[in-house]
């Protein structure tokens, strides 16, 4: 299945033993509509305010309904911050996770003075002036295989930090700076960690190379504070085109606004 929702009500996608999480929230909604406990298994795990555009979910099953079934049933038992887009029936050997090549995340923030309350938990914000070019040549040092041990949580349970980051894009679009990152994976808080450096040299905190410096230091501490999750969005998860899913979760990383404002 394809998950949309907005996550800003719920505590990341992982079940908690409160259930205020997207993951306990789908699967009691499925277990409404399959009349059994339906475990589910996703592409990426998003943090407490993280949202989704296209968050891919695999569900084991013998109940047997229509796709269109699937997706009107379920969201018939789904609060309206969760949406279930699409449902296809997948081989045995396709995983969520696993068979994953790669995830793209999205981040939206607006530089404005005061940020326009139609954006509260939507996007991220910040009133200082950015320096776009500085935040592109600084992003240049983030791209290939590293290790990210300066930009990941200090509850990260990842066994190993190395991550190859293929894609990271900073666009500015009116008061919006669109900041999309494509790799084969992230480590916990990863994505608005890198913000958070990212920002400080936009803001002309440090130059474009200091982030080669964090990087090269594996040290959480060198590295600026975690951003806020509101601009966060899981935008797609890139799998082999045997499995066929890719005009289902087609996202154009070259108008990744648009993409987003248009298919949330």
């Amino acid at each position: 299945m394809g998950v949309a929702y907005n996550g800003k009500p719920y505590l990341g996608w992982q079940t908690q033993p409160g259930g205020r999480t997207v993951q306990d929230t789908l699967e009691k909604a499925l277990a409404a509509f399959t009349c059994e406990p339906t475990p589910t298994i996703c592409a990426g795990r998003t943090d407490t305010g993280v949202h989704a555009r296209a968050q891919v979910v695999h569900v084991n099953t013998l109940v047997d309904r229509r796709m269109e079934s699937w997706v009107r049933g379920v969201n018939a038992h789904l609060p309206p911050e969760i949406t279930v887009r699409w449902a296809r029936q997948m081989p045995e050997d396709f995983h969520a996770r696993f068979s994953a090549q790669s995830r793209t995340y999205v981040y939206l923030l607006r530089n404005e003075r005061i940020l326009s309350p139609h954006w509260h938990g939507r996007a991220g914000w910040d009133f200082h002036p950015l320096d776009l070019n500085a935040m592109q040549q600084a992003a240049k040092y983030l791209v290939g295989q590293h290790d990210f041990s300066s930009f990941r949580s200090s509850q990260c349970q990842a066994a190993n930090p190395i991550r190859t980051v293929e894609h990271l894009d900073i666009v500015q679009e009116g008061a919006f700076f669109v900041f999309t990152l494509r790799a084969n994976a992230f480590l916990h808080h990863m994505v608005r960690n890198i913000l958070g450096c990212l920002l400080f040299v936009g803001k002309g905190r440090h130059e474009p190379d200091w982030i080669a410096q964090v990087l090269a230091q594996c040290d959480r501490k060198m590295a600026a504070p975690t951003f806020m999750a509101d601009g966060l969005y899981f935008a797609q998860a890139s799998y082999p085109g045997h499995f066929g899913l890719d005009s289902l979760d087609y996202f154009d990383v070259n108008r990744p606004l648009q993409a987003l404002l248009f298919d949330v």
